[in-house]
């Protein structure tokens, strides 16, 4: 099978490309560096040609509502009219668990595309994952004030990238299904003992009080929306199974 992976380099794409050659599919990684632009389209209808199916990974790193929906609509709309013109007969996209009951800031963005891969004319199949176990690692770079680290108050269910990955390649090998079951982890955790945990584990020793993130995003974050309905699939590696891989400082 020939896969085109948007946001191959990223830290799920880089796995899916792995998991998808390693099944013998022949991969093809959509980046400016491969001179393919998923923003502007250009490059698209050459990458595309003869491709089997699309697997969209790609992330942009902002908390705006409007730009995150700006470049998910922009992305996707290029990305399924080279599809149409390429013939590619799958577009597999990768979003978040409780996108519609919480959508705002980053979360707007994958709603928006959501509905433009489901208006869309290339058949599709959207899979729904929790947050990844370095979430914590990733909030703990953005929650710092000067010197201070917060621990954000979130309730979550982390899942392993290894295992999205995985599970976005079983997608892509099947037909489309449209909306997929969630995938989600074993277990819920509290973000702000995560962060704590892999500061702990990394030698990142100081204080670091709980703060709620203020506004309708916030609450989400704290009242369950995020979390997986009782028939999401599960995956099987814990936070702690993860946080034990991680190298110490």
């Amino acid at each position: 099978m020939e896969i085109a992976v948007a946001g191959g380099t990223g830290i799920v794409g880089t796995e899916v490309v792995r998991v998808a050659q390693q099944r013998g599919h022949r991969v093809r990684v959509l980046t400016r560096g491969n001179r393919v632009d998923v923003q502007s389209g250009e490059g698209l209808d050459a990458a595309l040609e003869g491709a089997d199916a699309v697997i969209d990974a790609l992330s942009v790193v902002t908390q705006s509502a409007r730009t995150s929906s700006d470049f998910f609509t922009r992305t996707t709309a290029k990305m399924l009219a080279a599809e149409q013109r390429a013939g590619v007969g799958h577009h597999v996209a990768l979003s978040i668990v409780g996108v519609d009951r919480a959508p705002h800031a980053y979360y707007a963005g994958k709603l928006a595309q959501e509905q433009a891969v489901q208006s869309g004319q290339t058949p599709w199949t959207i899979l729904r994952a929790t947050q990844f176990h370095d979430f914590s690692a990733q909030m703990h770079r953005r929650a710092a004030v000067g010197p201070l680290h917060l621990a954000v108050r979130m309730r979550t269910q982390p899942v392993s990238v290894i295992e999205v990955a995985q599970r976005l390649v079983d997608l892509t090998e099947a037909a489309p299904a449209g909306r997929a079951r969630d995938l989600a982890g074993p277990h819920e955790e509290d973000l702000a003992e995560m962060m704590r945990s892999w500061a702990r584990h990394t030698g990142r020793e100081g204080w670091m009080p709980a703060i709620a993130l203020p506004g309708a995003f916030g609450r989400a974050m704290r009242d369950g929306s995020m979390l997986p309905d009782d028939d999401a699939e599960r995956g099987t590696v814990t936070f702690a199974n993860w946080l034990a891989s991680q190298p110490q400082r």
